[in-house]
């Protein structure tokens, strides 16, 4: 297939005809499609339409269609054909970063997962300029890129949170870090900085919070595997920064929505999460930083309300805490039997409520409730008892005339 406008014209129409609600016109429209799709230049012309059609949905439509093409196609499986000829594999990742960071945030998302499909199989070895044309992007000040930029890094390193550790892992997140932690860093620290300046445009504010959100998804996924060195010599800048965030309570950022978690949960469930990381894994390490936010979560926790969109907050800030009971050199901070009572009474009871908005999800979707409960809250029940085992093991073990309880049976139960 030739890159002509004519060519061009005739993949525009069968894309329009996939979205018609008549199967008589849609199926075989997908069955050309799929027909052509092993031709040298069928990607390019989607690119291609994704840059200059004027029609959005269009565009929308190619952007998915691509994203699916790399899906199927871009692995190279042994013994069998290549399915894209590698004059197209070239030129797809020519373009496909300018072309993605360029497009409307619905485009950008697609092209953002294609890049990451791509990432899996090529980077580092058959991508090596990636970080560096992802990195430079930094220096735009367009938050729109920037964030295009911080949400594909996202898609590629996330990973890193559940490979088997190897040689070759650690070997390309070395690469990755020592391209990507000081740019990422020096990011952050700007973005807060942005903020306190734009502490008054809630505009501002959501494109910045969501910058933020992405930057601390990107240090959990930088940061799993082991504690690198940058990090542990930086550690004082994310860990302020991260408590400071904590801490904050903008009004701009707060929404009505009583079900859908807003910019400011988000944030502050993933600095629960990552804080939680360090607890468990870098305790020593992260050891002159934990009161400061054991004292932060806690104080989250006892302030925030029963609403659905504060589920995943507490959760997190839950296991955070959770984390922490479980270690010995901790125990003196939760030994104060006024902090005891408290977890008790402000903790624990109150996330174990089935509240009304539960009651009328489970009548809605009795089975999707049970399997978001089931995938969703397991760890938070887990962590809510141990909250408790903790709270009871300082208590006598006759104290009401009852017997301390059965930790083991609770841990079966909870999982």
């Amino acid at each position: 297939m030739e890159l002509s406008d004519a060519n061009l014209q005739t993949l525009t129409e069968y894309l329009k005809k996939t979205l018609d609600p008549d199967p008589a016109i849609r199926r075989p429209a997908e069955k050309f499609l799929e027909s052509v799709e092993g031709n040298q230049n069928y990607p390019l012309l989607l690119l291609t339409l994704l840059e200059k059609s004027q029609d959005n949905v269009i565009k929308v439509c190619a952007s998915v269609t691509f994203k699916n093409y790399i899906k199927r196609n871009w692995r190279i499986v042994e013994d069998e054909p290549n399915k894209i000829c590698e004059a197209d594999r070239v030129a797809i990742k020519a373009n496909i970063v300018h072309l993605m960071l360029s497009s409307p945030e619905q485009i950008q998302k697609q092209l953002s997962d294609a890049i990451s499909i791509i990432g899996r199989e090529d980077f580092p070895q058959k991508w090596p300029d990636l970080l560096t044309e992802m990195v430079n992007r930094f220096q735009s000040g367009d938050f729109h890129v920037i964030n295009g930029v911080l949400r594909t890094a996202h898609s590629l390193f996330k990973r890193y949170r559940h490979e088997f550790k190897s040689n070759e892992l650690w070997t390309e997140i070395k690469l990755v870090l020592d391209a990507f932690a000081l740019p990422l860093t020096n990011l952050f620290k700007a973005t807060i900085e942005l903020c306190s300046t734009h502490a008054n445009d809630a505009s501002a504010l959501r494109i910045l919070f969501s910058s933020l959100i992405l930057i601390s998804k990107l240090f959990y996924s930088l940061n799993f595997q082991d504690l690198p060195e940058f990090f542990e010599d930086n550690m004082e800048t994310w860990m302020n920064n991260f408590h400071t965030l904590l801490t904050l309570d903008n009004k701009l950022l707060q929404t009505d929505d009583e079900e859908e978690a807003g910019l400011l949960e988000l944030l502050k469930s993933q600095i629960c999460d990552n804080a939680a990381l360090y607890a468990q894994k870098y305790d020593e390490e992260f050891q002159r930083y934990l009161p400061r936010f054991v004292t932060a979560i806690w104080n989250l926790l006892v302030t925030t309300g029963q609403e659905v969109k504060y589920d995943l907050l507490v959760s997190n800030a839950i296991q955070f805490l959770a984390s922490v009971c479980e270690r010995p050199h901790y125990k003196n901070l939760f030994e104060d039997q006024n902090t005891l009572t408290s977890i008790c009474e402000k903790v624990i009871v109150p996330n174990m409520e089935f509240r009304a908005a539960d009651e009328e999800a489970f009548e809605d979707n009795s089975e999707e409730y049970i399997r978001r409960d089931l995938e969703g809250s397991g760890i938070c029940k887990k962590s809510i008892c141990q909250l408790e085992t903790q709270r009871c093991s300082h208590l006598p073990g006759d104290i009401f005339g009852i017997e301390s309880p059965n930790t083991e049976a609770w841990d079966h139960t909870s999982k």
